[in-house]
């Protein structure tokens, strides 16, 4: 899936800290979450999008690479 940039996948900045990042995750997950838009395959793949940058930015380790 991934060579979008995750920073601008969850709208916050490159020195944004983790709190800022969950949250962002957080409001988008509700916003695209499959069980609030059922058969909406858009959706779907904007959730999933949205948590694999969330998996990357919140891993200190990943989010260094």
């Amino acid at each position: 899936m991934s060579n979008s940039d995750y920073y601008e996948t969850l709208g916050v900045n490159r020195d944004a800290d983790a709190a800022s990042i969950k949250s962002a995750y957080r409001r988008l997950a509700k916003q695209y979450h499959p069980d609030r838009n059922p058969n909406n395959s858009e959706a779907e793949a904007k959730f999933k999008e949205v948590s694999e940058a969330y998996e990357i930015l919140n891993d200190d380790q990943k989010r260094a690479v």
